[in-house]
């Protein structure tokens, strides 16, 4: 016998809860004392802040640019400011030192890290050059600034292949992350060693993810970032960066998309494009470093000048020659 199902539980499960519409109501209220106080103090001490894709959506709002690594370089050489608040993790504070060495550079949460980064160190990078003599050294910007002084020079997901087909060896030392490494080895007659290294957001999306959502959106276009598995990667409709990505969705005809990268950008594209449907490859695509950046805490780093990204001199200078040659092939 069929039960009839209690229509007074279904009246209530339907009624909006009134507790939860008052607490996101607070929310968006300090919420927008806190912007007003960041945007205050960012006239006081000449400043700009800086934001990648993955972080939050009100800290996105609040920053003067947001991009992916290569964009985000190129804005920290360009802005015109005293002061770099960088919404992201560590390595891309430092790199913005690194480049900008007369601006003061801040990371509002000192432990935003990248596990991927610290996947390499300068001594495990000095042994893996002895080992291969012959091959020039890569290194993905997603690594720290000592590791950058031991390479040759850098790229991001947009430029790694230009970047490794415009060295004239034809042997690569590629770090840290194996699936981009691979990714950029079918597109290079140059070997390629590439390093145990990737980044657990992008690795944590499987072949079966997408499987699975083939079959239940079978319209969807799957753009993929270059940082997923190789497996994955062989369903992909397109392989682009993070912005590239958000291009990608703003020209192409398709309605429907399968989102190869952290979540956040799902949540962003649906926002800027309500028209179209967005479907995250998986829900464990999630950069918990990126999220530690909040309101409160940019809010504390430009009231404090907290924490202060500082790479010393002898880094520095190696260092720069890797970023300054990626720059020079991305048309900086």
């Amino acid at each position: 016998m069929r039960l009839k199902p209690d229509q007074n539980k279904i009246k209530t499960r339907s009624k909006p809860d009134q507790n939860e519409i008052i607490c996101q109501n607070e929310i968006v209220m300090e919420n927008q004392l806190l912007i007003e106080e960041i945007k205050k103090l960012k006239a006081e001490r000449n400043a700009v802040i800086l934001s990648h894709f993955y972080t939050r959506r009100e800290v996105q709002e609040v920053a003067d640019f947001v991009g992916d690594s290569l964009s985000l370089c190129k804005a920290a050489v360009n802005l015109k400011a005293d002061v770099i608040v960088f919404a992201g993790v560590h390595f891309m504070a430092e790199s913005a030192s690194i480049i900008s060495p007369e601006k003061t550079v801040l990371l509002p949460v000192p432990d935003a890290g990248c596990p991927m980064a610290d996947m390499v160190t300068a001594e495990s990078l000095r042994d893996a050059k002895e080992k291969h003599p012959e091959a020039a050294v890569v290194s993905y910007v997603n690594s720290s600034a000592a590791v950058k002084a031991e390479s040759d020079i850098c790229c991001t997901s947009a430029n790694a292949i230009n970047v490794v087909n415009s060295i004239e060896e034809q042997e690569i030392l590629f770090i840290p992350d194996r699936n981009l490494g691979a990714f950029v080895s079918l597109h290079t007659d140059k070997k390629i060693h590439l390093w145990p290294g990737y980044c657990h957001v992008h690795d944590n999306i499987s072949n079966e993810n997408i499987q699975e959502l083939k079959k239940l959106h079978p319209d969807a276009e799957f753009l993929a970032h270059p940082e997923c598995r190789p497996e994955v990667l062989s369903f992909a409709d397109r392989i682009l960066s993070t912005s590239g990505i958000v291009r990608e969705v703003g020209s192409s005809g398709s309605t429907e998309f399968i989102i190869g990268t952290e979540r956040e950008i799902v949540r962003s594209l649906k926002r800027k494009y309500p028209d179209k449907k967005f479907y995250p490859a998986s829900e464990k695509a999630f950069c918990y470093n990126m999220k530690k950046i909040t309101l409160e805490a940019v809010l504390n780093s430009l009231q404090n000048m907290e924490y202060d990204i500082h790479v010393s001199e002898h880094i520095r200078v190696k260092a720069r020659k890797a970023l300054d040659r990626m720059l020079e092939i991305s048309g900086n």
